[in-house]
């Protein structure tokens, strides 16, 4: 099978290590390298002058949750970087470890069968990331929201029959009045804004208790 890329290497990429592959071709045969790299900053630094010092042009290695991403940054300036679907790569059943899973990755880019995903550039990665963070802060919060109805719920407390927004400003003055101690329904329904002051009287009524004295004040 032709050799495409005689200078190459295969990362098996973890949490705490990296297992790389050097695959050389030369005049006298097929020589491989491996060695067993940290993750940490500096340990990728030395991955990447090993590889430098190996003449490799190319490297492939499997997208892996999120450890690809250090061991991308790192390297993506100095070398042809592939990241395999490891779906598309896997090896054939048997006796699997770290050092045959970088060779076999080695091999596949040496003669030309890897198919490397789409790597969006770093300032699409940073916008997507952001949108992914604010998707998931918009999500907790709504959970927090619904965490709120129903402990007010539970204790026959039903504002948001009256105030759309419960987060809104009479929603929060009344839960920090609710929250200080306060349980007067007509002070609680008198902190209305807006058009909700029109319905004070439904307000308060929402905001009364279910007990004998509290219903007695309503």
């Amino acid at each position: 099978m032709e050799v495409l890329h005689p200078r190459c290497a295969g990362l098996d990429v973890h949490k705490d290590s990296v297992v790389a592959c050097a695959r050389i071709v030369s005049e006298s045969g097929v020589s491989q390298d491996v060695q067993t790299f940290s993750t940490t900053t500096t340990g990728l630094m030395a991955l990447s002058d090993w590889l430098s010092d190996h003449g490799c042009t190319h490297v492939v290695m499997e997208a892996a949750g999120v450890y690809w991403k250090p061991v991308c940054h790192v390297l993506e300036e100095s070398f042809e970087l592939l990241l395999a679907n490891a779906m598309q790569v896997r090896n054939v059943p048997g006796r699997k470890t770290d050092v045959n899973d970088a060779m076999w990755l080695a091999d596949l880019l040496a003669h030309g069968l890897v198919r490397g995903s789409f790597v969006p550039p770093t300032s699409i990665q940073e916008v997507r990331t952001l949108t992914r963070t604010r998707k998931q802060l918009i999500r907790e919060q709504s959970q927090h929201v619904q965490r709120i109805q129903k402990t007010l719920e539970d204790a026959n407390i039903k504002p948001d029959s009256i105030v759309s927004d419960i987060m809104g400003m009479t929603g929060r003055a009344i839960l920090n009045a609710l929250s200080e101690g306060e349980a007067d329904p007509r002070v609680l329904a008198n902190m209305a804004r807006g058009n909700l002051r029109a319905k004070r009287q439904m307000l308060g009524e929402a905001l009364c208790v279910e007990s004998r004295a509290t219903i007695a004040s309503c």
